[in-house]
């Protein structure tokens, strides 16, 4: 059963995004990341140079070959692709893009939610249609 997370109320989506998916690549999780185009080009150059010394390996799924995708434990797209196989990530965090009924496929789903209003809203969306999907839904606040 996938269990799903909102963060809401996140005050810098990029920086939580960023120390997450660090904390994902050190302990040695795959995840896939799912956001909006604007918001991956950002995301794509704060995990190259967020903290200096410290890459987290990443890749655009957008015109990876197989073999490259199997390599990189972080993948980012504007949508949650259709990756089946023993290198699909088990880890979905979902920055603002909608993702559907996949969220089913993994064993954790992220929601960051920032305070903008439409970005809330958004996410109350997506929650309801989580727990439409029967899925069972956590809130966390940040620390």
């Amino acid at each position: 059963m996938t269990a799903v997370e909102f963060h809401t109320g996140v005050d810098d989506p990029l920086d939580f995004a960023c120390r997450l998916l660090r904390k994902a690549y050190q302990s040695g999780s795959r995840v896939q990341v799912t956001a909006p185009e604007p918001l991956l080009i950002v995301l794509d150059r704060a995990l190259w140079t967020q903290r200096e010394r410290e890459f987290v390996p990443h890749v655009r799924v957008a015109g990876a070959s197989a073999a490259m995708l199997r390599r990189t434990p972080l993948w980012l797209s504007d949508h949650a692709p259709e990756v089946i196989g023993a290198h699909a990530p088990a880890v979905l965090v979902n920055l603002g893009a909608a993702i559907g009924d996949m969220a089913g496929r993994y064993q954790r789903v992220i929601e960051i939610v920032s305070l903008d209003p439409d970005d809330a809203q958004a996410g109350r969306e997506r929650w309801r249609q989580y727990k439409a999907l029967g899925l069972d839904v956590v809130h966390k606040t940040p620390a």
